[in-house]
């Protein structure tokens, strides 16, 4: 084989190789129920509440529930329910966000009940069910 064909096959075995890695990520669930996940850069921090809650946090409507938070340029929350749009909150007060979790790797998704969710290098894309959802990064935050 020579150099120039071993270097194009070299190459094309890493081209390939993130996209062995892209995929449907598991993310164990605490005692409760409860998953909390982080996107890579550690900006962005999200928790499922499933339904019926946890002995210390009942979403409003019963859950289940997708919380997540954005820490930079200001820290902002989602809050997505089983069936209605997304509801952002620009000043929510408590900035817990970020805790040292799993991290949903860019190009996997996730998914648990009604809730599905994409990271990326852009940002992370979650929805529900119903096709309601929200895009948050550090420059942008949109909801539906």
């Amino acid at each position: 084989m020579s150099a120039r064909t071993f270097s194009v096959a070299m190459l094309a075995a890493f081209a390939w190789l993130p996209l062995a890695h892209a995929g449907s990520q598991t993310i164990p669930a605490s005692a409760e129920g409860q998953i909390e996940f982080n996107a890579p850069s550690g900006n962005i921090g999200c928790i499922y509440t499933p339904k019926g809650g946890t002995s210390t946090y009942q979403p409003q409507d019963g859950g289940p529930e997708l919380s997540c938070s954005r820490v930079e340029p200001s820290y902002v929350t989602v809050i997505l329910g089983p069936k209605g749009p997304a509801t952002l909150i620009k000043n929510p007060g408590e900035q817990g966000c970020c805790s040292d979790v799993a991290k949903l790797a860019y190009g996997n998704s996730w998914k648990k009940g009604p809730f599905s969710c994409q990271s990326s290098t852009k940002g992370l894309t979650c929805s529900n069910s119903n096709g309601h959802g929200f895009f948050v990064s550090k420059a942008k935050v949109t909801v539906k």
